[in-house]
């Protein structure tokens, strides 16, 4: 069994840190939670030879370490950590080569803690075009580390890489920058009293809201041997310790970093005057969204029809040739059709994803969140609110965690609660199947009506959130104000390996964790769907052979079809459904949407695969989801029940309720109370009721 050691890497945001870690881990990574915070943790596993392997953490992207975020706390609190099992055996800081003074200080920091530390300088690739030149081994030697110049794109610099990470041993631990002679005096006393730490570490734990070993903050007021300073000036000492670092790398930069400024272009001011314009900043954000939403229908349609006949093909194969039986059946009318459900949506669901992480790859994602900025700050939000907000288009479990960012809590507050408007990819399943079966598929001015809906679907989404802050803005009277500041990223063309391991991850993400829910709900209603309490569901068949046993033109297909019916209207879901439809039927849904709606409280997209689990049980011809739900008669008005005033009720019941235990258990973590889930509960589902009932009762 080879050695495995551990590797942190650290850098600025968008300094190309992911696409590093990419290019070292390729699809063997994982992302997951920090234990007992809501932060991601992503690692993978690198290969360094036969007998070494690398365990690669991507920390969050942090400035300093100066924390002012629960991110950047991460990133000090496990440098610190020497028992911590994710403890790096080498630091790699990754720096963009248009950036390096700023990178810089972040290196300088890492590298006083004793940790072997290795520079990274990204974006090699274009050096040439922006009339940079670097010496390399200046910078080694004043630094007093090894330095690989990469370019993550290009993949060039990789194995030079991993050939440093592999002889990290050969890397010096001492520091580049002496932080003490900020205050000799105090230094000096700190090192006296605790003779046996790291100066610097115990510097960041008096600081920092942190701890490490055996000491702590409290530890530290308590010792008689040591006078503690004001915050006022700690923080001081902090400035001088910047301004003192800073000189240090204007020193080596002078020396080791030339740039001809006539070689350097000015592109990217040309593209932000006119992306983050006033107006034609939106218009150009408006018309890219409508060819997303156009590219997800038209692209989209023939997998997945082929996917939906596959599906069908597979129950009635299951059906055709495994033994019957109960354990046949369950296979035929509750896996299959359940997981059908959730498979056919994947490919709508992929292009979603591929389209958020070009724009986060080229760069525009950025000013998207800039230009809101100005029409979020209407309403109360912090401008920092937009990055959930855009977040919670994939999913708003993320998107919640994403408030961390917000230091005031009560727009924090705001930002959670209305986060959940935002249409996610757990709705497109729904908001795609009722779309197909009641919006015509034809073209509106060169547009496809059925893509323009689901973009308005999105806009409603994003404009109740907005509007739902303005009220909570006005309730909880926010008096506070705060500033934004983002960095606005160059532009970059999109790496196709980054936005393929995005894509692949983020979708089989959706789909392993959709797909387990799915499974267990499907078994469960399939179970109460085949099986009921007393004689009429026993003696099904022989109650409507009499029935119309005077009706010699029925066909023994259409009888069939009215025995499976009357078991399924006397099964225990059936009971169950029928119990709820009077709640139900007012918004033009019949009992079988009605326990849909109730199971997609787990997941909203358990919706579609409730409803091929249900339409499927019974049925010996396996027809398309899309074409049993088309066939389905409204009881109570006759017709078809999918007719465009109830899928448009149907549509914004889904747009506006809260159907996601998931983000209702984040909510409640990140609040500390289950206060605020409940009542987004509650509220949200009572509008969207409100909102459906009108919808139907105005449209029928």
């Amino acid at each position: 069994m080879g050695k495995q050691i551990n590797v942190a890497l650290i850098g600025n945001p968008n300094t190309g840190k992911t696409s590093v870690f990419n290019q070292l881990t390729g699809l063997n990574q994982k992302v997951g939670n920090y234990p007992g915070i809501t932060v991601e943790k992503k690692e993978g596993i690198s290969k360094l030879d036969r007998t070494l392997k690398a365990h690669i953490i991507d920390l969050p992207g942090t400035y300093s370490l100066n924390a002012s975020s629960l991110d950047e706390n991460v990133v000090i609190e496990l440098l610190l950590n020497k028992n911590d099992k994710d403890y790096p055996d080498v630091a790699i800081v990754v720096s963009d080569v248009e950036n390096l003074k700023r990178n810089l200080l972040l290196f300088t920091q890492v590298k006083d803690l004793g940790i072997p530390t290795i520079l990274v300088v990204n974006m090699a690739d274009r050096m040439k075009r922006k009339g940079i030149s670097l010496d390399i081994d200046l910078l080694e030697e004043r630094l007093k580390t090894k330095v690989a110049l990469v370019s993550a794109r290009k993949n060039l610099g990789i194995d030079h890489l991993k050939e440093l990470i592999k002889n990290y041993r050969q890397i010096p631990t001492e520091p580049c920058v002496n932080a003490s002679v900020i205050d000799p005096e105090y230094f000096g006393n700190l090192r006296k009293t605790f003779p046996n730490q790291s100066l610097y570490k115990l510097w960041l734990v008096i600081t920092q809201d942190v701890n490490f070993g055996n000491i702590n903050r409290s530890d530290l007021k308590k010792n008689p041997d040591f006078s503690t300073k004001s915050t006022s000036d700690l923080k001081r000492l902090q400035q001088k310790e910047t301004i003192l670092r800073y000189q240090f790398i204007n020193g080596i930069l002078k020396e080791a970093l030339k740039i001809d400024r006539n070689a350097a272009t000015d592109l990217r001011a040309r593209f932000d005057r006119v992306l983050t314009h006033q107006v034609w900043g939106y218009v150009i954000f408006f018309a890219i969204l409508l060819l997303i939403f156009q590219a997800i229908y038209n692209w989209s349609s023939y997998p997945m029809d082929l996917i939906d006949a596959t599906f069908a093909s597979m129950s009635e194969w299951a059906k055709g040739t495994l033994p019957s039986g109960v354990f046949t059946n369950l296979i035929a009318e509750g896996i299959i059709p359940g997981l059908g459900g959730i498979v056919i949506f994947i490919p709508q669901i992929a292009f979603l994803f591929l389209f958020i992480s070009v724009l986060e790859e080229t760069g525009y994602m950025s000013r998207v969140v800039f230009l809101m900025d100005r029409i979020m700050r209407r309403y109360g939000l912090s401008g920092k609110s937009v990055v959930p907000l855009v977040s919670g288009t994939a999913c708003a479990i993320p998107a919640v965690m994403a408030t961390r960012n917000i230091e005031n809590w009560r727009e924090r507050l705001i930002t959670i609660l209305v986060v959940p408007f935002t249409t996610c990819s757990a709705r497109l399943p729904v908001y795609l199947i009722i779309i197909a079966l009641v919006i015509p598929d034809k073209a509106f001015f060169g547009f496809n009506l059925q893509g323009l809906t689901l973009m308005l679907l999105y806009l409603i989404g994003f404009g109740m959130a907005i509007f739902s802050a303005w009220l909570l803005n006005k309730i909880l009277s926010i008096k506070t104000r705060s500033y934004f500041v983002i960095e606005m990223p160059n532009y970059k063309v999109p790496m196709i390996k980054n936005v393929a391991i995005n894509v692949v991850e983020k979708t089989k993400s959706f789909v392993l964790g959709a797909g387990k829910i799915i499974l267990a709900i499907s078994v469960i209603l399939w179970v109460l769907a085949s099986y009921g309490p007393g004689d009429e569901f026993e003696n099904a068949e022989e109650i409507v052979t009499a029935e119309y046993a005077q009706d010699s033109g029925i066909s023994q297909k259409d009888l069939d079809e009215k025995v499976a019916s009357f078991k399924l209207k006397n099964s225990y879901i059936g009971i169950m459904g029928k119990g709820i439809e009077p709640v139900v039927a007012p918004l033009g849904y019949d009992w079988k949407i009605g326990i849909a709606i109730i199971s997609s409280f787990a997941a909203r997209e358990v919706f579609v695969g409730t409803l091929a689990t249900i339409y499927s049980v019974g049925s010996d011809e396996q027809e398309t989801i899309q074409n049993r739900m088309a066939a389905e008669t409204n009881p109570v008005l006759g017709g078809p029940l999918f007719t465009f005033a109830s899928g448009v009720s149907l549509l914004l019941f889904y747009a506006f309720a809260m159907q996601c235990m998931s983000t209702l258990a984040i909510v409640k973590k990140e609040t500390n109370t289950w206060k605020w889930p409940v009542l987004q509960l509650f509220v949200m589902s009572a509008f969207a009721y409100i909102v459906a009932l009108i919808a139907f009762q105005f449209l029928k």
